[in-house]
């Protein structure tokens, strides 16, 4: 026998339903926390302590990381 069930809900809805916490605000305090860092005065090391916190594979993770931001900084890039 098989049993199908659909939910028509936002994703608001599910984590309401499911009990969990709606972390909204949070995400949006990352964001701005984000986007003022990098439009304001980004040090070298605090880009370097930022993205060693992105990188899950120590160096490998982190030479990663370096090599995005050196296409995303490159003329028509």
């Amino acid at each position: 026998m098989k049993v199908t069930i659909e939910v028509d809900c936002t994703p608001q809805e599910a984590r309401g339903v499911m009990g969990l916490p709606d972390l909204t605000p949070l995400h949006d305090r990352y964001v701005t926390m984000m986007q003022e860092t990098m439009q304001g005065n980004l040090r070298p090391e605090l880009l370097e302590n930022m993205v060693m916190s992105w990188a899950p594979m120590g160096d490998a993770g982190a030479a990663f990381w370096r090599r995005l931001f050196e296409a995303g900084t490159k003329p028509g890039g």
